[in-house]
C-alpha cells in the first residue's frame, strides 16, 4: 500500500480529525488546512482547523477562513491530527497533538517521519498538490471554495510559479483548479494587493540596511524597526524577494531580530545554491530555493554567522 492510500486508510477508520499546520502560518498552510477540512467533511468526517498562530491579513479572504480556531493547545475529543508540512510536532506550536493518532503529509525535502503514518513528497510544488490528490484519489467533489484554497496555496509555495521546479506539471495544475473555480486575478488581487501599510513601512526599514557582496545581498529589521512601524510578524513574509530581485544576485537572505536573543532568518535562492541544505545547517529546512531557521544573536553575530558559512557555499 502506497503512503497516500495508507492515509487514506487510516482516515475511513476515524470520525474526528483536527487538521494543523507550522507556525506563522503561509498560503500553503493555511490554504491546504482549509481545503484538507472541507474534504474531509465531504467524506463524512467531522473536522476542525486549529492553528497556533493567526492567520495572516492577506488569507483571511479564503473561504472558510473565519473558522480557523487560534489556539496553544487542542482539546482531547479528536481521533486523529492531520498535520501539514511540518517536521515535528513542535513546529505547529499546539500541545495537546501528541495524544492523538499523528498524519504527517509534506512536501519539503528537509521532512522528517515523524508521525504515524508518513506521506512525504519532495516533487510536490506545494503540500496543496498532496491534498488535491488525495482528495481526487478519494473521490470527493472540488468545489470552487476548495479550488480557491488550494490554489492560493500552490500560488503563493511556488512564488508566484517563479521558483524551482516550476514545469508543466504545476501549470497543468493550477489550470485545473480554475477550471474547478478558483479565480486568479481574485486571488492575486487578495494575496499581492493586500498588503496593510505597517508591511510597507517595514519594507522600507528593510531596504535601508540593504547589503551586497557580489551574488548575495542581505537585510534585516530590529525589534525597534517592528514597533516604530506597528509591525507583525505576518509582515516580515516575502520582504526576502526584493533583495533576490536584484540582477546578478544568486542568494538574498533578510534577518529579523526577535525579543528572545534569537534571530530569525528566512533565505532565497534563484537556483544555483540549495538553500535547505544551508538551513538545516542550523536546524530549519525548507525547500531548495526556499528556507528558513533561526539561530542565536545578537544580531551582527548572527548576520556574520549565516555570510560567513554562505560564502564557504558559493
Amino acid at each position: 500500500m502506497d503512503k497516500l492510500h495508507e492515509v487514506l486508510s487510516e482516515i475511513e477508520q476515524r470520525r474526528n480529525f483536527v487538521v494543523t499546520s507550522h507556525a506563522r502560518p503561509d498560503g500553503d498552510a493555511v490554504g491546504s488546512a482549509l481545503a484538507m477540512a472541507q474534504i474531509l467533511r465531504k467524506m463524512g468526517r467531522r473536522a476542525e482547523v486549529v492553528l497556533g498562530d493567526s492567520v495572516p491579513v492577506i488569507y483571511k479572504p479564503l473561504p472558510f477562513a473565519e473558522n480557523i480556531l487560534h489556539s496553544s493547545h487542542v482539546n482531547g475529543h479528536y481521533e486523529a491530527a492531520i498535520i501539514l508540512e511540518c517536521d515535528s510536532v513542535q513546529r505547529t506550536r499546539l500541545h495537546g497533538l501528541e495524544n492523538n493518532f499523528l498524519i504527517s503529509i509534506d512536501h519539503h525535502a528537509s521532512a522528517k517521519p515523524f508521525a504515524n503514518v508518513n506521506w512525504i513528497d519532495p516533487h510536490a510544488c506545494a503540500v496543496a498538490e498532496m491534498v488535491f490528490r488525495l482528495a481526487k484519489t478519494a473521490q470527493v467533489k472540488i468545489t470552487p471554495e476548495i479550488a480557491t484554497c488550494l490554489y492560493t496555496a500552490v500560488l503563493t509555495d511556488t512564488g508566484s510559479f517563479c521558483y524551482s521546479p516550476t514545469n508543466a506539471h504545476t501549470f497543468a495544475l493550477a489550470k485545473e483548479l480554475v477550471e474547478l473555480g478558483a479565480d486568479p486575478s481574485h486571488i492575486a488581487h487578495n494575496v499581492y494587493f493586500s498588503n496593510p501599510t505597517s508591511k510597507m513601512r517595514l519594507l522600507g526599514c528593510a531596504l535601508n540596511t540593504l547589503h551586497r557582496e557580489d551574488a548575495v545581498t542581505w537585510m534585516w529589521v530590529s525589534r525597534d524597526d517592528m514597533e516604530r512601524c506597528g509591525a507583525l510578524d505576518e509582515d516580515c513574509e516575502g520582504l526576502v524577494n526584493y533583495a533576490l530581485g536584484i540582477a546578478g544576485v544568486e542568494v538574498a537572505v533578510f534577518f529579523r531580530e526577535l525579543a528572545t536573543e534569537r534571530v530569525r532568518v528566512s533565505i532565497r535562492s534563484k537556483g544555483k545554491i540549495n538553500v535547505a541544505d544551508l538551513a538545516q545547517h542550523w536546524g530549519g529546512g525548507g525547500h531548495e530555493c526556499a528556507a528558513g531557521f533561526s539561530l542565536e544573536g545578537p544580531l551582527p553575530a548572527a548576520v556574520e554567522t549565516v555570510l560567513s558559512e554562505l560564502r564557504t557555499r558559493m
